[in-house]
């Protein structure tokens, strides 16, 4: 498990927090002054009230709650967005309706979840060419198809 620093900055704010025993993501609520209308196929930022402060080599994915896709069309433009180990600022979620219907964020509402993940960087070396596989360059869905020739 590992320690991740955390700042209310709301009185109102709820923290992160994990629904059941094994879930993999934390709910994330709106901390709101006011109720938030999206219109059908418009995206608004929804403030969490909170800032993180995750270790170097982390990173934190927002990503859309199953429950909101399914039901109202509610998502994540940039999923899984991502929250770097440097940011300090307010964690907020960017949301998009593609229902065919207003609906309106209200405070409380839990919007979003953040998985915390390990990640690492990479170095680049420059090479004149790659390794060949059977793949190749093929892709697009090229595994899943059969040859017809």
């Amino acid at each position: 498990m590992i320690q991740v620093k955390i700042v209310r900055l709301h009185k109102q704010a709820s923290l992160p927090v994990y629904a059941t025993a094994h879930a993999a993501g934390m709910d994330i609520a709106a901390c709101l002054e006011a109720p938030v209308t999206l219109e059908p196929f418009t995206t608004a930022l929804i403030p969490s009230g909170f800032a993180i402060e995750l270790p170097e080599g982390y990173e934190a994915q927002l990503r859309p709650r199953s429950g909101l896709a399914l039901r109202s069309l509610i998502s994540l433009p940039n999923t899984p967005a991502t929250i770097d180990a440097d940011y300090r600022g307010e964690v907020k979620v960017i949301l998009i309706n593609y229902g065919k219907e207003p609906f309106v964020v209200q405070h409380g509402d839990r919007i979003a979840q953040m998985v915390v993940a390990r990640v690492e960087q990479v170095h680049f070396e420059e090479v004149a060419e790659l390794g060949s596989t059977r793949r190749g360059e093929g892709g697009f869905g090229h595994t899943g198809v059969e040859s017809k020739g």
